[in-house]
């Protein structure tokens, strides 16, 4: 696995996507706006978000919402621009100096995508004193609690080269994507994740027909195969799984596959989307309405373009 830096915080708190920008690009922010506490509690995002949280750790039901706000506006750098609608919230035991958390969620698609845990352990043992398994065991038990289902991951762990303080990061993988799922750094007695890859969560996917429909230096390439393996998109190109692979491997483009069938490319991305937003809102536990279904759709979009209009590297 590629050992890198995906990203995470930019500025104070406002979670972009690693793909657009590095962690450590100067750029301009939104005003974030504070919320009181009772606006959180009546926010949909903002109870959706807290409903999780006291299901994932049923003790921070009794926690303080030491503060709480929401961003909303265009980040942009150079070329790209990033529509930021998010919720930030942070709940701390009574008392002030316990246990905290830290959640940003989405306030499009209801996600949270990013959690940072702190002092949670006791100070005579804080994270930094325990094993890497120890601390492996920390974060699967945040990532299971929050995201469920860990065990589908696999899991790279090494300390980073950082003098003044002791940083470990943790990758977890999947083989269906290239980027890691969930990014973590564990400093002092905090624990940061990072959601980096939006996919349901849950069991391996059942939708698997038929694997490895592109191929990558003569052997199968797997990354593309959740997004591929739809009914609908089979049943609008009027086409069986094994057809689908096949006609992949002379080279040609699911794009062009469908131009053969009168079949659009925006047909095409609105069918692949629409079933990859149903089955994102509804592993994270969001309700799908209408305008979190057109929010997520549109979120997924730009990763179908590179698959869809993909020749595979070998032709079998």
């Amino acid at each position: 696995m590629k050992k890198r830096f995906i990203g995470g915080m930019v500025a104070t708190a406002i979670l972009i996507p690693a793909a657009a920008f590095a962690a450590s690009a100067v750029i301009d922010m939104p005003t974030r706006t504070p919320m009181t506490t009772e606006q959180v509690k009546v926010d949909e995002v903002g109870k959706s978000t807290l409903e999780k949280l006291y299901l994932a750790f049923p003790e921070t039901k009794s926690f303080e919402i030491i503060d709480a706000s929401n961003v909303q506006g265009d980040v942009s750098k150079g070329k790209n621009v990033i529509n930021v609608n998010q919720t930030s919230i942070v709940l701390q035991e009574k008392g002030g100096t316990g246990k905290k958390i830290t959640l940003h969620t989405n306030g499009s698609t209801g996600e949270i995508e990013h959690v940072i845990q702190e002092n949670w352990e006791p100070k005579e043992k804080s994270l930094i004193t325990l094993t890497d398994q120890e601390i492996k065991a920390k974060v699967n038990d945040l990532i299971d609690k929050m995201y469920g289902n860990v065990e589908q991951y696999e899991i790279a762990i090494e300390q980073m080269e950082n003098p003044n303080q002791k940083t470990w990061m943790l990758n977890y993988t999947n083989e269906m994507f290239e980027e890691p799922i969930y990014q973590v750094f564990v400093q002092d007695n905090t624990i940061s994740v990072t959601k980096i890859v939006g996919i349901p969560t849950g069991p391996k996917p059942s939708n698997i027909k038929v694997e490895g429909l592109f191929s990558l230096n003569g052997k199968p390439d797997y990354s593309a195969d959740n997004f591929l393996n739809d009914e609908k998109l089979f049943a609008l190109l009027k086409i069986s799984p094994t057809e689908l692979k096949q006609e992949l491997a002379k080279g040609k483009t699911v794009v062009e596959i469908a131009a053969s069938k009168n079949v659009s490319k925006q047909q095409v991305i609105d069918v692949i989307a629409e079933t990859q937003s149903r089955a994102q809102l509804q592993g994270d536990g969001v309700p799908i309405s209408e305008h979190s279904l057109k929010q997520m759709m549109k979120a997924i979009e730009p990763k179908l373009l590179p698959i869809i209009e993909h020749k595979t590297e070998t032709k079998w």
